[in-house]
């Protein structure tokens, strides 16, 4: 019989609430399951795979690591006499820490002026309380209700004063419980020869990393991310010269301090040192005694071409307005550079000291740069400078041996060709342009070997640059700009020096010029600006017969302790040039035979070149610039030598005997002949040694025949 709607059969009932009660029940523990194999997996994961990062992440909360910037290594010179080199120093140190009674830091910076004024250095002047507040960096001044802000930041110590006295470290260590939150670290200080620095401006000197990484002043490779986390603020990095050009290898490798921080980054414990590791010494290629003497050369030939003396004489007293001089020296058989001098110099510890007014900073400007390879403006007032040359002249008559060469080589005349040297020659489409030999001389009937001696300009106008533009046209201007690389001038020495110029070929460069006369004055030097270094460079590869060499600055590498890492014995060829032997034969006759002074009883054969480059400056006032390149001896080439006093006059005069004390410097102690002229030097591996000390060695004395 069938039951009534709304009526059901309570056993059924009950079975239907038994299942649903069932189906809960294995839903519930289906889930519970599976959220606990979620919770084991994840647990899982976090102790096996993700186990150290959040380890290394946990470090990161609980400590803070500051780096401590390593020892610099030092530069010494080919003998391992020292150039630039470390001491230690120590300095002293404040920490913030929490809970820090602000009377209480106060006290301690008026505390710490009067140590400072008792025990400093006596010509030092003291710091101020509130000067001492500011380099804590806490926030507030000494008037205690005023608090500006807090700490820029916690877990790094703020350095109070650095080159500790050892009479403040005895007091502050004596003392050390007294004198809450400091601590005293010890860093590295660059140091020079204190009589004499040498090599200044290729060295080159160091600023704080703070001011390196600056956007507008600062230097690119400072800026990348990498050199922002591992440098300090106040660190002192290579800023030009070979600091600059060899930092990574000089700085080292950072050690680190590690400070326990709670969750505000404040420091609650003991520090943990990790030690750095010490930068590389390099040892350069110049000859500190080769290299001083090349410096005194030029200063006392500025001096002589301002003395009452000369001043009235025909070609010495052309050079009495000459304020500066450069000169670079290189071995022709290595490429390796034994003097490089831009001369006025300064003494570089100033960039350690600091300066205390823009007056002080701007005192040393004009001697900054290093003028054998960028530009250096002359030591004159701003409103002066326009009346004045810079560091890179024109090369003048110096160029002569190459464009013999050239006109050679493209066949525009032979070795025995005469040209009829009347004292001047017309050019130009009317024959409206017209030129002359330097007083007017005519020197009649010469030959290419003839014209170098007597420095026609006559001969290389007519045989060489018109010559060469009437048969070439435009293509002219590329084939001499061909010549020109091949011997170093135009482009890059490829020394790795920083700011090294690439100089001014302006036979390219001055469109406003017909192609004709570019090429004319081009001939003789009249339009082509390099620097000392490319003119030395080029010396060496007329030297060598063609072969152009890089300077080499670094002889080798060693590590702090003396190890070796790299060293520099191969020359590098940059190019090579081939000419017939008649045409280097007929350059080098030439250039033996060029009169100059200075060099009376010189025992070795000569070749040179002197170069009077007129240059136009402010006003249309025409200056006369000395320049000279030499080599020795002329028949297996030892040395070459290249020199340039803007404003110096005759190349023969105010250049050539600069030159003659650089030959015979480098005679004395290595021999021009292979024969030093001197007893060899004791054995210098303790000059190194007692550098890597941070004992400051005592250089070896300047020696002069």
């Amino acid at each position: 019989m069938k039951q009534p709607m709304g009526m059901e059969d309570p056993a059924k009932r009950e079975a239907s609430k038994r299942r649903n009660f069932t189906v809960r029940i294995n839903l519930f523990f289906f889930f519970t399951f599976f959220l606990f194999s979620v919770l084991i997996v994840r647990l899982a994961m976090l102790q096996f795979v993700e186990g150290k990062e959040l380890q290394a992440e946990k470090d990161k909360i609980n400590k803070a690591n500051t780096p401590i910037p390593p020892i610099r290594g030092n530069i010494f010179d080919r003998q391992s006499a020292p150039i630039a080199y470390t001491t230690s120093t120590q300095s002293l140190y404040f920490r913030i820490e929490q809970n820090q009674p602000m009377e209480e830091v106060i006290a301690l910076a008026n505390r710490l002026s009067v140590i400072f004024a008792e025990h400093g250095r006596k010509d030092d002047t003291p710091l101020q309380p509130a000067e001492i507040l500011k380099l804590m960096d806490v926030g507030y001044n000494l008037d205690t209700s005023k608090s500006e802000h807090g700490p820029s930041y916690y877990s790094v110590p703020r350095r109070i004063k650095a080159d500790l006295t050892k009479e403040e470290m005895a007091y502050l260590v004596e003392h050390r419980d007294e004198l809450r939150w400091l601590e005293i670290t010890e860093e590295s200080i660059r140091t020079y020869d204190p009589q004499k620095p040498v090599a200044v401006q290729l060295v080159g000197y160091m600023r704080p990393f703070s001011q390196a990484r600056d956007p507008k002043s600062g230097i690119a490779k400072y800026r990348e991310k990498d050199k922002e986390e591992e440098y300090l603020d106040k660190e002192y990095v290579g800023y030009d010269g070979i600091e600059l050009m060899y930092q990574d290898e000089l700085r080292g490798k950072n050690g680190s301090k590690s400070y326990p921080v709670n969750a505000a980054h404040k420091i609650i414990g003991q520090v943990e040192i990790t030690p750095p590791v010490k930068g590389h010494n390099l040892y350069l290629t110049i000859d500190k005694n080769v290299q001083s003497i090349t410096e005194t050369a030029i200063t006392d030939h500025l001096a002589y071409l301002k003395s009452p003396a000369v001043r009235n004489d025909r070609y010495l007293g052309k050079g009495q307005n000459a304020v500066a001089g450069y000169a670079v020296a290189i071995e022709v058989e290595t490429g390796k550079v034994v003097a490089m001098a831009s001369m006025p110099d300064y003494n570089p510890s100033v960039w350690a000291t600091g300066f205390k007014t823009s007056a002080e900073f701007q005192k040393i400007q004009p001697f900054i740069n290093n003028g054998t390879i960028t530009t250096a403006y002359p030591n004159y007032p701003s409103d002066e400078m326009k009346y004045h040359p810079t560091s890179i002249v024109y090369m003048g008559s110096v160029i002569k041996p190459l464009s013999v060469l050239i006109g050679l080589q493209e066949g525009l005349f032979g070795v025995n060709t005469l040209y009829n040297d009347t004292g001047s020659f017309t050019y130009g489409k009317d024959n409206n342009a017209k030129l002359s030999n330097s007083d007017g001389r005519a020197w009649g009937p010469i030959n290419a070997s003839k014209a170098i001696q007597y420095s026609s300009n006559t001969f290389m106008s007519a045989m060489i640059g018109h010559e060469l533009h009437r048969r070439k046209g435009e293509k002219a201007v590329d084939i001499w700009d061909s010549y020109m690389a091949k011997f170093g001038l135009g482009v890059s020495t490829q020394s790795g020096l920083p700011k090294e110029y690439e100089g001014l070929s302006e036979y390219k460069t001055n469109t406003k010029e017909s192609i004709q006369q570019r090429m004319v004055f081009a001939s003789w030097g009249q339009n082509e600006k390099y620097t000392t270094l490319q003119l030395a460079q080029y010396t060496a590869t007329l030297a060598s017969r063609g072969e152009r060499l890089k300077p080499l600055l670094v002889d080798k590498i060693e590590t702090y302790d003396g190890e070796p890492v790299q060293s520099f014995n191969e020359k590098v060829v940059l190019d090579k040039t081939e000419f017939p032997k008649e045409y280097w034969d007929s350059v080098y006759k030439g250039m033996e035979h060029v009169g100059i002074q200075g060099f009376d009883n010189f025992p070795y054969t000569l070749a040179r070149k002197t170069g009077t480059s007129t240059q136009r400056v402010a006003g249309g006032k025409e200056i006369d610039n000395a320049v000279f390149i030499a080599f020795a001896p002329m028949d297996k080439p030892k040395l070459a030598v290249a020199v340039v006093v803007p404003e110096g006059g005759f190349g023969a005069y105010g250049a050539a005997p600069i030159a003659r004390k650089i030959f015979d410097a480098y005679d004395y102690y290595y021999g021009l002949d292979g024969v030093p002229k001197k007893q060899p030097a004791a054995p210098a591996a303790d000059n190194a040694a007692q550098a890597r000390t941070q004992t400051p060695p005592v250089p070896p004395a300047s020696t002069t025949q």
